[in-house]
């Protein structure tokens, strides 16, 4: 009997090693609220303490060219859940929400609306407000595939109506229209908004991250038996910038180089927190190795409170500190502990890459821009090299205006639509964006802007156009 459990279990591990991992699949989905790349001691800051995603790395694959699909939240958040780009989807800006609009204000989807005063040479394509129920979420893959889904946080793509349970998720614990929390303390308000809606209070003082990672606990517990979808996306670490006192007190002080906001750090170590309660309860449910856990970010970390150096600038900037985010996959038996790839990824690649590793079979339509990674988990050494990657981010916010940008290998162009100024960098010599090379490499820019400008045609991106009533300054 001991030589044939023996033999079971050589035959299961070498199963394993060649791709024939057991299933059904549970996945968690933790998606971080403007969490910058450097933001985690396992990508190498020295201020921040996160003991527990540093072990989820540990066990999993860490990506150094982890991608979000925008450098601001609800295009990446609208990206992750249905695979498809901003740009595709005409997402490209954040969702207002409804405390954030004029009274009256139409929110009817209108693709033809344009806006722009005298002083915009460009006028820009209107912002939806919400992602449409008739985009296919993965939670809606899945669920009609016998799995149980849940949602836990920030939803920030949609007024009610086109809250997490209308997009595929069984339950919703705190995702509404809001982009960031009245407050980060139980009752969860502000001398504005009265709480959470779809969070109730329930115990004075307590704080929200702490709150969310109980909220996962108890799903994960109520679902062990199953299999299930749920997917944590912590407010954190988001404005208003909270934490608790006992915590802000360890960072005090301590700063390392331009990484030194203490209140920061305590938002970061609430998420650190939540991650380890996640595996915590996974091992408690004794389900830990079925179970994929994935981590990011919806865009890179907000200058001022964080630092992304090496990278240059911060959320909403083209550069890639707004957009290279924290990515991490553990995939148990599967993917080998503790590697440290440069494949890219981007947000994407989440719908292909779990609907595969599901064995779900993905529609015809709609279109997928997102590549599934599922190959290269069960196989690193197997990486493509011929991806190119589009974000489109059609809006004015910060000089010198709206943006597109290619990546094709190593280069990254940044094409400004209010021109004449393209920038072009090697990010394999110069991930830091220190040195644009536009003037040295005029051939390879016309190259790519045609590439880039077919690549939106066929997403069918709404383009900035000019502005027939633009006053220029003084006249």
């Amino acid at each position: 009997m001991l030589v044939v459990v023996a033999i079971a279990l050589q035959a299961m591990t070498a199963g394993r090693a060649h791709g024939r991992e057991p299933g059904p699949w549970n996945f968690v989905v933790i998606l971080v609220d403007d969490l910058g790349w450097n933001d985690l001691s396992c990508q190498g800051s020295r201020f921040y303490k996160t003991p527990h995603i540093d072990r989820l790395a540990g066990q999993g694959t860490r990506f150094t060219q982890g991608y979000a699909a925008a450098s601001i939240c609800s295009p990446t958040r609208a990206a992750l859940l249905t695979g498809r780009s901003p740009a595709r989807l005409g997402i490209t800006d954040w969702i207002r929400a409804g405390f954030q609009r004029a009274p009256g204000e139409s929110t009817t989807p209108d693709p033809n609306r344009y806006v722009g005063g005298p002083a915009s040479k460009l006028l820009c394509p209107a912002n939806p407000y919400r992602l449409e129920l008739s985009e296919l979420t993965i939670a809606e893959l899945l669920k009609s595939r016998g799995y149980s889904t849940g949602y836990i946080g920030k939803w920030h793509l949609g007024d009610e109506g086109w809250y997490p349970e209308q997009q595929g998720f069984d339950i919703n614990r705190g995702g509404c229209d809001y982009g960031q929390p009245p407050s980060y303390f139980d009752p969860y308000s502000n001398n504005r908004l009265p709480g959470i809606p779809t969070l109730a209070a329930r115990k004075k003082g307590e704080f929200l991250t702490d709150r969310e990672a109980d909220e996962a606990a108890k799903f994960i517990a109520d679902h062990k038996a199953g299999r299930f979808y749920l997917q944590i996306a912590p407010y954190a670490v988001h404005t208003p910038l909270m934490a608790k006192p006992e915590v802000i007190e360890k960072y005090k002080g301590k700063g390392v180089g331009e990484q030194k906001n203490a209140v920061y750090a305590g938002l970061v170590e609430s998420v650190d927190d939540l991650v380890g309660s996640v595996l915590k309860s996974l091992d408690g449910a004794g389900i830990a190795d079925r179970t994929i856990v994935v981590f990011t970010s919806d865009n890179g970390g907000l200058v001022g409170p964080t630092h992304n150096g090496p990278l240059r600038s911060g959320k909403g900037y083209a550069y890639e500190g707004g957009l290279r985010v924290p990515w991490i996959i553990r995939w148990p038996g599967v993917t080998p502990a503790g590697t440290i790839s440069d494949q890219m990824i981007t947000s994407v690649d989440l719908f292909p890459t779990v609907a595969e590793i599901a064995g779900i079979p993905i529609p015809d339509q709609p279109t997928l821009d997102g590549r599934s990674q599922a190959p290269y988990l069960r196989a690193p050494k197997n990486q493509p090299t011929d991806r190119s990657l589009v974000w489109h981010f059609p809006h004015y916010r910060h000089a010198p205006g709206p943006y597109s940008i290619l990546r094709q290998g190593d280069w990254k162009l940044i094409y400004y639509w209010e021109g004449p100024a393209r920038e072009l960098y090697n990010l394999k010599d110069d991930p830091a964006e220190s040195k644009d090379l536009a003037k040295d490499q005029e051939a390879r820019i016309g190259a790519m802007s045609e590439s880039l400008m077919k690549e939106l045609q066929s997403m069918g991106a709404r383009l900035p156009r000019s502005n027939p009533s633009y006053k220029p300054s003084g006249k």
